[in-house]
């Protein structure tokens, strides 16, 4: 039986969980963007929400970013 501890929120990041976050960042940024382009090609107002979502996406990304580093720092 092989011991995965990887549901343990308090262990080191390791290569997988960096990979993790750029894609957490990414993804976000990402998100965002095409959220705000189909509001902009609904709504007729480019760029407004394209820029929005960018915005939104980088918090979310950044958030989502500093919530998991935390929890891997505490011991």
């Amino acid at each position: 039986m092989v011991d995965d501890d990887s549901d343990d929120p308090g262990r080191p990041l390791r290569g997988r969980d960096l990979v993790g976050l750029g894609g957490l960042l990414v993804g976000g940024v990402v998100g965002g963007l095409v959220l705000g382009l189909l509001l902009d090609q609904a709504l007729g107002t480019e760029p407004a929400f394209a820029l929005v979502g960018i915005f939104v996406g980088m918090v979310v990304g950044a958030v989502g970013f500093a919530l998991r580093v935390r929890s891997a720092l505490r011991d």
